[in-house]
């Protein structure tokens, strides 16, 4: 029964994104191409063929290495990390409707001679939104947000002992939500919603038996309807320097709606050289259903959750790439009635 659920929700997570998908859609897509790469995306003006669609993306890979022997000041006999980032973006653009589309993968190891090998970074969320435009600067809204992450999650209460706190789809957020979004800039937006859907998923048995994140023990959903707001901005600090960041904010009518679910992202990139980057990222979560663990293992209250997350490594740029429509073809051109007759006639 749990299996199918879990196929259940999922279907309804791909007709959800097919039927999005069939309204086209996605208001003015600077804001998160400026979020994947801090550059605007220009039209050539002269280019006389209207663009419909938009892609590209920005990979970075992070790596690094340390080695001791025999080391007076003493440390781990040896020391690697890395952590690897892929943000694409695709945005629809065509009359008032307009459509983006949003993936950003992140996942982080570290692994030392004496704790051995544990995860730093795990995030999986794909964001797809629709817009029709209702003049001065409103637009009516659609949006589907799903986040997870890759594998297990464990809190370490010593070196040798561990308990788990997340796995894949565990949890899942799936979120869909209708509005009115409010862009005045390229590079700011604020999205409103008083009627939001979203789904908690916790597909892990021993999660659920303990009722983590706010399931009731034993299931592995949970259904919650409120009102939602999501505030994204980006910017260019420099010619080389550029941050994006988001909050997401959630309000569950059936359930305590005076507590606020919170989720925010910050990122700042630095171009170092054509392939060498910098990068800092700070995510802030709260949410009242989600407890801390203790040091022995015990669950704790609620808590503000902070992740920070600083590297140098190799990036790689997607080309940007543009889809045009195919140009009507040109008539063939037609002789004057005067002009003279080829010979032989």
């Amino acid at each position: 029964m749990q299996q199918f659920g879990v196929k259940k929700i999922l279907l309804s997570i791909f007709l959800t994104l097919a039927g999005i998908s069939f309204l086209q859609a996605q208001n003015n897509s600077q804001s998160l191409a400026n979020a994947v790469n801090g550059a605007a995306i220009t039209k050539d003006p002269n280019d006389t063929i209207k663009m419909t669609w938009k892609t590209g993306g920005l990979y970075n890979l992070t790596f690094n290495q340390a080695a001791l022997s025999n080391w007076a000041a003493g440390g781990d006999k040896s020391a690697i990390s890395l952590n690897t980032m892929l943000n694409l973006y695709a945005y629809f653009l065509n009359g008032k409707h307009s459509w983006d589309n949003f993936l950003n993968a992140q996942y982080g190891l570290t692994s030392t001679t004496s704790l051995g090998t544990r995860k730093t970074n795990d995030v999986f969320d794909i964001t797809s939104r629709y817009g029709y435009d209702m003049g001065k600067k409103f637009y009516l809204s659609a949006l589907f947000d799903f986040r997870t992450q890759f594998a297990p999650g464990y809190n370490y209460l010593t070196d040798n002992s561990r308990v788990l706190t997340s796995d894949l789809l565990a949890p899942a957020y799936a979120l869909l939500s209708v509005g009115v979004m409010y862009k005045p800039t390229s590079n700011f937006s604020v999205f409103l919603s008083p009627i939001t859907a979203r789904e908690l998923i916790v597909h892990n048995d021993s999660l659920a038996a303990q009722g983590a994140f706010g399931v009731d023990s034993g299931k592995t959903s949970r259904f919650e309807f409120g009102a939602y707001a999501s505030i994204i901005y980006n910017t260019n600090l420099s010619k080389t320097a550029s941050y994006s960041g988001r909050i997401d904010l959630f309000s569950d009518y059936l359930n305590n709606p005076q507590n606020i679910a919170m989720y925010m992202t910050n990122v700042m990139n630095v171009k170092v050289t054509t392939l060498i980057s910098m990068n800092l990222s700070v995510t802030l979560i709260y949410d009242d259903r989600v407890h801390s663990v203790k040091a022995d293992g015990t669950s704790g209250g609620p808590a503000l959750q902070l992740q920070e997350v600083m590297g140098i490594g190799l990036a790689y740029k997607f080309a940007k790439k543009v889809r045009k429509p195919i140009p009507p073809p040109t008539p063939p051109a037609t002789a004057p009635a005067d002009a003279p007759k080829p010979s032989g006639e």
